[in-house]
């Protein structure tokens, strides 16, 4: 019997989509519960589609479970958790025996273990606690306590906001004075009037609910730890580890945000704390870890993302493909896979080809552009400024050049777009 997994995505990221793929490559049918501009509404591997609506979205969610009867929810940014959390909740409320509630502990595991693992101090202490290596993490609800927290922290310190990603949120404070810029800054929600104006220049809802409704935003701090970003995608089932992959950040998008060239490792700290983590939490899903390597070469984690991440839709072959090893959890069964990347450095497509066009890693290292997709490669062609400068030109010459010959044509076509 053919499964399903329906994928679940409140914003536009184009990672959703190469999940599709990794699953649609499994055999299993692929449907997607996202926003009207998402490139996963694009993507050929999908079957069936289905709108967020972000002004409805728990009643979208649930109408989207229903209609496509999926064997699992695969929730691919923190909202989407976030909702899939607050649905749980409330099926429970009405019936102990609801399917949908069992459907989202099937695909997340533990539901009741995710708020101590969304928040920033808490999942850093479950995670010392659990014998991983960890800055200390201090939660502070005013400029008293974050005083407190710099005396017995020291600085340089890093201050995060909860419920934020992609490196929004946070903020490496060298000084008392940018600490509590950062803090107050972190901490106060954006004004009515911003949030409106934002609704209305991105065409994003959620700013519409943030100013009619704002959230309380709870800030934490961390101890500083000098060193490299490095992070783990793991595949998991009843709190055991299905497949890893591991890799240092070999360029990101400015000093704290999301990779753009990854080198995959072999380490064994960073396996066990992903072993920890899942364990720790009875996961089940895919999900993500964030670390520092230091100059000694210890890893020490800094962040657990409860959901998805960029690294996960990597295929690196058996015990390194998230979607195969998830998949095969489910079905009891090997399930087929993806081709495995021999190249362990890798330049995700588009972040890398646009902050340099002629960066070595896009020859040298394995480009991951969505050849296989070509809606998804022309949404991201679009996504980029329509100016005709000779930089633009020459940057889409560079990839026709790399482009295997059987995707030229749809490489070039994009690129007139």
């Amino acid at each position: 019997m053919t499964r399903k997994v329906l994928l679940f995505t409140t914003v536009d990221w184009t990672s959703t989509a190469r999940y599709a793929g990794g699953f649609a490559a499994c055999r299993w049918n692929v449907d997607a519960l996202a926003p009207k501009g998402a490139p996963v509404r694009l993507s050929r591997y999908v079957d069936g589609h289905y709108r967020y609506a972000a002004l409805d979205a728990l009643a979208s969610l649930k109408r989207a479970i229903q209609a496509s009867r999926p064997d699992l929810v695969v929730a691919c940014d923190d909202r989407a958790v976030a909702h899939l959390l607050r649905l749980y909740k409330d099926e429970l409320a009405k019936d102990a025996g609801s399917a949908i509630a069992a459907l989202i502990r099937r695909s997340l595991g533990t539901p009741e273990n995710f708020p101590e693992m969304i928040s920033r101090a808490g999942s850093m202490r479950a995670a010392a606690e659990a014998g991983i290596r960890t800055p200390k993490t201090v939660a502070v609800a005013d400029e008293a306590e974050l005083d407190a927290a710099l005396s017995q922290l020291g600085l340089p310190a890093v201050l995060k906001a909860d419920g934020s990603w992609g490196g929004d949120g946070v903020a490496v404070a060298r000084s008392r004075e940018e600490a509590v810029a950062a803090f107050r800054r972190l901490a106060r929600p954006a004004s009515r009037l911003r949030n409106l104006a934002r609704a209305a220049k991105r065409r994003d809802a959620h700013f519409l609910l943030e100013a009619l409704n704002p959230s309380k935003v709870r800030i934490s701090v961390q101890k500083f730890v000098a060193g490299r970003p490095s992070a783990s995608a793991f595949a998991c089932w009843n709190g055991e580890v299905a497949a890893t992959i591991h890799y240092d950040v070999l360029v990101s998008d400015g000093q704290i945000g999301p990779p753009n060239v990854i080198r995959r490792v072999d380490c064994a700290q960073m396996e066990e704390a992903s072993r920890r983590v899942a364990k720790r939490f009875g996961l089940s899903g895919i999900y993500g870890l964030d670390f520092i390597r230091d100059a000694a070469g210890k890893v020490h984690l800094i962040e657990i993302n409860p959901r998805t991440t960029q690294g996960g839709t990597l295929a690196f072959g058996d015990g390194r493909d998230m979607p195969q090893a998830l998949a095969a959890c489910v079905t009891c069964a090997t399930s087929p896979r993806r081709e495995a990347i021999a190249n362990d450095v890798v330049a995700f497509f588009p972040a890398e080809w646009q902050r340099d066009a002629q960066s070595p890693y896009l020859l040298s290292g394995h480009h991951n552009v969505p050849w296989d997709d070509p809606k998804v490669l022309k949404h991201c062609f679009d996504s980029l400024p329509h100016s005709q400068s000779p930089a633009r030109k020459a940057a889409i010459e560079m990839l026709l050049v790399s482009a295997p010959e059987p995707h030229r044509d749809v490489l070039a076509l994009a690129g007139e777009m």
